[in-house]
């Protein structure tokens, strides 16, 4: 009853690495979206995650939100300094998150400045 109890845990632990790994490492998609960066904190209980946002439209109706994973310091720190500014983020898409991660299923992995489209000479 024992090995067969063992075989049970191995097999549901293994199952469990599978989907996380599978989710982490596989992106659903990969894109490009601009906006005005109007919001990045560091925010929950158990985990602290950073969590931002980004207004698509004039009126700020089409807000994008995403996470950023804390390892990224140098993403975090730069999305703190364009703080109001208009900018471009790359990002990917996974299938699902975890709490650990982040809120969204959008991850940032590239930050950019960029003129705004609402301010032309």
């Amino acid at each position: 009853m024992r090995k067969v109890l063992g075989i049970i845990i191995f097999i549901a632990l293994l199952v469990l690495a599978g989907y996380y790994i599978f989710v982490y490492y596989v992106p659903y998609s990969e894109g490009v979206r601009s906006g005005e960066l109007i919001k990045i904190s560091r925010k929950g209980v158990l985990a602290k995650t950073w969590e931002g946002e980004i207004s698509q439209g004039i009126s700020g109706a089409q807000i994008f939100a995403f996470s950023v994973e804390g390892r990224n310091g140098e993403i975090i720190e730069k999305l703190k300094e364009y703080q109001g500014r208009y900018v471009k983020l790359n990002y990917i898409e996974r299938y699902a998150t975890f709490f650990w991660l982040g809120d969204t299923r959008y991850f940032i992995t590239g930050v950019q400045p960029e003129p705004s489209p609402h301010l032309r000479n």
